[in-house]
């Protein structure tokens, strides 16, 4: 573990996984629209997103996609993973009071790069909504030693 408790390459292993669950609500709609300025009437006007194949309001998929950040912000690899890439292929809408899970499990480990590689999926209730694959960049135990190592050999030709 780092100093932040999220995981170092070194303790990375193919088959881990974490998830987490969000209840999607009307004021998450409406501050997603404010901060991305996403004001799509299919995500905030009722009247008129019924009129669309969604039969009414639906979550931004972006929205309902960050919650895979926070799972790789919080949980796996945890605090201080860096973003790389992630694809995302929206498989079905998401609506206001839906319960998401959205998990991550390790693919792949590339530790010479410390990188993983993740599957990524959010689904509501049993169904998946959204799929993809994140590759991010993780913290290193033996880095951080290094250079640990390098600072007090530099105070000690300093002195």
């Amino acid at each position: 573990m780092n100093p932040q408790n999220g995981y170092d390459i070194e303790d990375m292993a193919v088959g881990m996984s974490a998830e987490t669950a969000k209840t999607i609500t009307e004021t998450d709609i409406v501050l997603f629209s404010a901060v991305s300025t996403d004001v799509n009437a299919v995500h905030l006007d009722e009247e008129y997103a019924q009129t669309t194949q969604f039969g009414g309001r639906i979550a931004h998929g972006m929205l309902t996609a960050s919650l895979l950040s926070a799972v790789m912000g919080n949980r796996l690899p945890g605090p201080g993973v860096i973003y790389v890439s992630q694809s995302l292929r929206f498989r079905a809408p998401v609506r206001p009071g839906d319960t998401v899970r959205a998990k991550v499990t390790v693919k792949q480990v590339i530790a010479e790069k410390c990188r993983v590689v993740l599957d990524t999926v959010c689904s509501v209730g049993g169904k998946v909504v959204i799929d993809g694959e994140a590759t991010v960049m993780t913290t290193s135990r033996a880095k951080r030693e290094a250079a640990a190592r390098q600072a007090l050999a530099a105070v000690s030709l300093a002195r």
